[in-house]
């Protein structure tokens, strides 16, 4: 299981844009593609995608660039990873891996499809509450304001 780069690069794009957003102006494209060391076309192409999802604008003239389009806190990570690329797995997922017929072999009665919706419906959980403003802080302030209780040892309660 992945993530896509264009989906990594797209969020440490859009961190680094809130980071620095209290500067007043905005970032350009060489700005965050050097900062976040992704070659211009790529940074160009995610920004581009950030900002028809609604999560970046961009100004032209002295002061301009790429600002955020609303507060950090208001921008959710399933959201953007949505616009990114997708899920981890749809309902398409079977069509496209049915190997060499027309449809999955198994299309009725499936074990592994369970399973990726099972993941799918994990991801989904986390990232439907996690806002950008939430991955400002510290990796490891991150971990344990959102996912400590996940991974809490039942026996010590």
């Amino acid at each position: 299981m992945k993530f896509s780069a264009q989906e990594e690069y797209g969020l440490r794009c859009l961190i680094r844009v809130a980071k620095l957003q209290h500067l007043k102006k905005g970032l350009t494209i060489p700005e965050i593609s050097q900062s976040e060391g992704i070659s211009q076309h790529n940074t160009a192409k995610i920004l581009r995608l950030l900002r028809i999802g609604g999560f970046l604008e961009s100004e032209r003239g002295q002061l301009g660039g790429y600002k955020l389009s609303r507060k950090p806190e208001n921008i959710f990570i399933k959201d953007v990873l949505d616009s990114l690329g997708g899920r981890l797995y749809d309902e398409t997922f079977c069509e496209s891996h049915s190997g060499i017929t027309n449809i999955c072999t198994n299309s009725i009665d499936c074990s592994v499809r369970s399973v990726w919706k099972m993941i799918q419906q994990a991801v989904d959980d986390v990232i439907s509450n996690l806002t950008l403003n939430d991955l400002l802080g510290a990796e490891i302030s991150i971990f344990q304001d959102n996912f400590s209780n996940v991974f809490q040892n039942p026996s010590a309660e």
